[in-house]
């Protein structure tokens, strides 16, 4: 039951447990190129049959002492139009031998953790969370110098090493790697705010769902814990699914003079996601500044499993 503890420290860390509410200014969607497709996940024939896990525990080890982490989380508290550029690059530059290492890792096929005693496994599972918030400010950087492939590239750094977290063989890791992927989502929504952002409503199609899958880890734990671990990884499909439907959103304004639909049922040309958290459509209705889009409660929860986007379409 301990490492069951240590997991919910780390995700609450994290990703707070918590009804969210979204503010979102969104545009029309910028027309791509014909070639141009992007990926959420490292392809295949970008992998390498290297061990993922040395690579991580070296980026751990490359991290700069006196590191200030309270000044990080603050910055990936800040809009990135807000950031101070200059002060980032500078702790960016600092920290670029273990983002080096998070790239190499994340191109690995394979992650063979090594077995932690409960301790030794907190204290590690906390030094992943600092690589996730200077990888995560590193990703803002991107996004606020309108440098919008790379800021793919480096988001696909992180959903690696979230799904190199699940497919470890004990639940503790592949909690905290849904963690890891939830926050990364979060970071998403930075981008799809920028008034050219490419669209990503294929790359987010393209995840696997669930995005990171331990029913075989949390098959032997009590039923309390199993609902608890199906609820994540509802929760972080969701969070993938409702992205999904705001990109549809703006690809339908593009293509109908600034509009966003009456209805969600009015995208016609392409598949709009159900919330695989009720079954459901999402709720969406129109204001007078744009949308509002929401999830309803699923059967058995409570407020803190809805999730509610407030939308600003602007021109």
């Amino acid at each position: 039951m301990k490492y069951i503890i240590i997991c919910l420290i780390i995700l609450l860390a994290v990703v707070p447990v918590v009804a969210r509410t979204v503010e979102l200014s969104l545009h029309p969607a910028k027309s791509l190129k014909p070639e141009q497709k992007y990926r959420l996940l490292v392809e295949a024939d970008e992998q390498s049959d290297a061990d993922a896990a040395p690579l991580y525990e070296k980026a751990i080890q490359s991290l700069p002492s006196g590191l200030k982490m309270d000044e990080i989380e603050q910055w990936l508290k800040t809009p990135p139009d807000e950031l101070s550029l200059k002060k980032v690059q500078s702790t960016l530059q600092l920290l670029e031998p273990a983002l080096e290492l998070l790239e190499q890792a994340a191109k690995c096929k394979r992650c063979e953790w090594p077995y932690l005693y409960d301790d030794e496994l907190l204290e590690n599972l906390r030094e992943h969370r600092r690589l996730l918030f200077i990888h995560a400010l590193k990703v803002r950087f991107l996004i606020a110098h309108s440098r919008y492939d790379d800021a793919i590239g480096t988001m696909q750094t992180g959903f690696a090493m979230a799904r190199h977290l699940g497919d470890d063989s004990t639940l503790v890791r592949g909690m905290v790697g849904v963690g890891i992927a939830a926050y990364i989502c979060g970071q998403l929504e930075q981008f799809v705010q920028r008034p050219d952002a490419p669209v990503l409503y294929e790359a987010l199609r393209d995840l696997p769902q669930p995005v990171i899958d331990l029913s075989e880890q949390a098959e032997f734990e009590d039923p309390d814990i199993r609902e608890k671990v199906h609820l994540l990884m509802n929760r972080l499909d969701r969070h993938v699914t409702i992205l999904q439907c705001i990109e549809a959103m703006r690809l339908y304004a593009a293509a109908h003079d600034g509009q966003l639909p009456e209805t969600l049922s009015d995208i016609s040309t392409m598949e709009i996601p159900k919330d695989v958290m009720s079954g459901n459509a999402f709720e969406y209705r129109r204001t007078s500044t744009g949308a509002v889009l929401k999830s309803v409660m699923p059967e058995g929860g409570g407020p803190k499993d809805m999730v509610h986007y407030v939308i600003v379409l602007k021109k």
